[in-house]
C-alpha cells in the first residue's frame, strides 16, 4: 500500500462534479477492500471534528489502485488536502505500521489552516451566481462570474458584494471542450480557425499556447483548468475552444461545469500505465468527464469509428452528433435514421447529414492539411470540427470557408510537408502508437521515389511497443531510416537501448544494416537526411525534442 497523491478537486472529475479532494493510494483489490472503510472512518472523525460532517465521500477503484474524495467548502480545499494527507497517515499506520498523528493537535492545525483560508465573500458570490444561473471560475488568485465579452472579474481576495454587481450585464458565451487521445490540438485550431472565418473574436486554449484571435497570450502547455479560466475571463472573446487533455482532467478536473459542444476525437494508447490509465477503459473514463458539461444541455461529437466510443456512448442521456469517415458506418446509419445528426466522408465529399437531408461541405482535397485526402487522420479532425462549430451556431458556409482556408503554417508541427529543392520533407511531432500509424499510411500515400524515416522513441514504452513501431514504420517501403538517440527521453533505459531494438527488429523486416543510422541529436539525424535526399525522395521526420529547431531550419530552406 503506497500513498501516491492528496490533491484539490476543483471541476467536475472522474468521481464526481463536486469540488473537494482526493486521495490516491496503490494498493491491491484486497488491499482497497480494508482500506475504504478504515479511510471513511477516519474521514468522517475528522470532518466532525472541524464542522464539515454535512460533507460527502466517494471512492473510485482502479487497476493497481483507489482514489478516496470527499467534498468540501471552495474556499478551503487546501485544508481539505491536508485532512486526505491526515488520514493517508492513520492509514499508513493502520496497515504499514508507520507512525501515528495525534488527532487533536490534527484538529487544532486543520482548524487554523481552514480559518485562514477561508473567503466567505467567494461563497457568498457562489451561492449568488447559482441562484441567478451564472457561471462562476474560481481559482487562487481571481474569481469572475458569467464568459468571455459577457464576464466581470475580480481578485479572489477582493471580491464585491453580490448587490454590487450589474447581474445583467453578466452572461456566456459559446464554449467548445475538445479532448482525445489524437487530433486535439489539429481541431482545436480547425475550429478556431472556422468561427474566425464566421466573424468571431475567438479565445482558444491548446497545449502550445492560450491566444485570442492572433493575440498569443502564452506560450506553453494550456491544456488544463488554467488555460481555460483564462481564456474565458478574456472579455473581447466571443467564442471559446478549449483543449482539454488527460493531466488536467484528473490533477484537477474539468476547467469548466458546463459548455455548448464537447468533442471526443478518439482512444487510443498515450500515458497508459499513469495512474488513473492504466489501460484503455480507463484513458476512456478519463476523457468521458467532458460529456458531463453538455449531459443536461449542449451536444456530445463522437467518433463513430472508435469502438470504445460507440460502447460508451450507450451511458449518455444527452445529444450526440457522430462523425465518421465511412458513409456505412452502422452506429452513424442508425442515428440518422432516427433523424439525429452526423458529419460524414462520403467518397471525397465532407457531409452534414441531419436525418434525411445531407448537404456537401466541401471535398477532402480542397482541405490543405489534408495534403490532397492523402492524410486521412486530418480529414477526420476536419469532419470532427465541422460537427463542432455547426454545434456552436457556426453556417456550413463559413465552416466549408475555414476548412478550405487553413493553411500548413496554421498548424505548425502536425503534418506539416516542406518543398525543399526537388524533393520534400514531412514533418510530424506524433509519439504515440496511433498517431505514428496514421502519419505513416499518410506517408506511404504520398508518391516518391525513394523515403527515409528520421525518428526517435521514448524509453517508457515497452520493447514490444518499440519493436511494432519498427514493424509499422518498415511497412512504408523505406530505403533508409535514421533513429535518433535522444538522451532527455531515456526515462530509465541506458544509452543505444532504444536504438538497438528498433535496428534488431528492422532487420528482422528486411533492412540491410547498411540502410540503419544511429544519431544523438535530432538535428543531426534531420542534416543527415537532407544530405541524402534526391530528387523526388521523401524525407519522413517525427520530432519529440527539437520540434522549433528543426521547423524554424526546415521553413529556412522551403522553396
Amino acid at each position: 500500500m503506497e500513498y501516491i497523491d492528496a490533491r484539490r478537486l476543483t471541476g467536475p472529475s472522474l468521481l464526481w462534479n463536486k469540488p473537494g479532494t482526493v486521495l490516491d493510494v496503490r494498493c491491491s483489490e484486497e488491499e482497497a477492500g480494508a482500506l475504504i472503510p478504515f479511510w471513511e472512518t477516519n474521514i468522517r472523525r475528522m470532518l466532525e471534528a472541524v464542522g464539515w460532517a454535512d460533507e460527502s465521500t466517494c471512492s473510485w477503484r482502479l487497476s493497481g489502485g483507489v482514489s478516496l474524495a470527499f467534498s468540501a467548502p471552495i474556499d478551503a480545499l487546501y485544508a481539505a488536502s491536508a485532512i486526505n494527507e491526515w488520514a493517508w497517515v492513520c492509514c499508513d499506520s493502520e496497515f504499514n505500521a508507520a507512525d501515528a498523528a495525534d488527532f487533536d493537535a490534527t484538529v487544532e492545525r486543520i482548524r487554523a489552516e481552514i480559518s485562514e483560508e477561508a473567503n466567505p465573500e467567494l461563497l457568498k458570490l457562489a451561492t449568488a451566481a447559482e441562484k441567478r444561473g451564472k457561471t462562476l471560475l474560481w481559482d487562487d488568485d481571481e474569481a469572475s462570474i458569467g464568459l468571455g465579452m459577457g464576464s466581470l472579474t475580480w481578485p479572489v481576495r477582493g471580491l464585491p458584494e453580490p448587490d454590487e454587481i450589474d447581474w445583467g450585464a453578466v452572461h456566456d458565451i459559446p464554449a467548445g471542450i475538445i479532448t482525445g487521445t489524437n487530433g486535439k490540438t489539429t481541431t482545436v485550431r480547425l475550429a478556431a480557425h472556422i468561427a474566425r472565418m464566421s466573424g468571431k473574436n475567438v479565445g482558444l486554449s491548446s497545449t502550445d499556447w492560450i491566444a485570442v484571435n492572433d493575440r498569443i497570450i502564452d506560450r506553453d502547455d494550456w491544456s488544463g483548468p488554467g488555460g481555460a479560466r483564462n481564456i474565458l475571463r478574456q472579455q473581447e472573446v466571443e467564442l471559446a475552444i478549449l483543449e482539454t487533455a488527460r493531466g488536467g482532467l484528473l490533477r484537477r478536473g474539468l476547467g469548466v461545469t458546463r459548455a455548448d459542444v464537447a468533442l471526443i476525437t478518439n482512444i487510443a494508447e498515450d500515458h497508459l500505465g499513469d495512474f488513473g490509465s492504466q489501460n484503455l477503459n480507463e484513458l476512456l473514463n478519463v476523457k468521458w468527464i467532458v460529456s458531463r458539461a453538455v449531459e443536461t444541455s449542449g451536444f456530445l461529437v463522437l467518433n463513430a469509428d472508435d469502438d470504445l466510443l460507440v460502447r460508451k456512448s450507450a451511458e449518455f442521456s444527452g445529444e450526440i452528433v457522430w462523425f465518421t469517415l465511412d458513409t456505412d458506418n452502422p452506429t452513424v446509419e442508425k442515428h440518422v435514421a432516427k433523424g439525429g445528426l452526423a458529419f460524414v466522408l462520403d467518397g471525397d465529399s465532407l457531409l452534414r447529414v441531419d436525418g434525411a437531408s445531407s448537404v456537401v461541405i466541401c471535398k477532402s482535397e480542397e482541405i490543405p492539411i489534408t495534403l490532397g485526402g492523402a492524410a486521412s487522420h486530418n480529414t477526420a479532425n476536419a469532419l470532427a470540427a465541422a460537427a463542432l462549430t455547426h454545434c456552436l451556431g457556426i453556417p456550413v458556409a463559413d465552416i466549408r470557408r475555414g476548412l478550405t482556408s487553413m493553411s500548413q503554417d496554421d498548424n505548425p508541427g502536425r503534418s506539416n510537408v516542406y518543398s525543399i529543392s526537388d524533393f520534400k520533407v514531412l514533418v510530424d511531432f506524433a509519439h504515440n502508437p496511433a498517431a505514428m500509424q496514421a502519419l505513416f499510411n499518410m506517408a506511404r500515400a504520398l508518391p516518391a521515389k525513394r523515403r527515409l524515416l528520421a525518428f526517435a522513441q521514448a524509453g517508457d514504452r515497452t520493447d514490444a511497443s518499440i519493436r511494432e513501431l519498427a514493424q509499422s514504420a518498415w511497412t512504408i517501403g523505406l530505403d533508409e531510416v535514421i533513429v535518433s538517440e535522444l538522451e532527455a527521453y531515456a526515462r530509465g533505459r541506458s544509452p543505444g537501448e532504444v536504438y538497438g531494438l528498433i535496428r534488431e527488429e528492422l532487420i528482422k523486416c528486411g533492412a540491410r544494416e547498411e540502410q540503419i543510422r544511429h544519431f544523438f541529436e535530432e538535428t543531426e539525424s534531420l542534416d543527415a537526411a537532407l544530405d541524402w535526399a534526391r530528387a523526388g525522395d521523401l524525407i519522413i521526420m517525427l520530432a519529440l525534442g527539437d520540434r522549433e529547431a528543426i521547423q524554424d531550419k526546415l521553413r529556412s530552406l522551403s522553396n
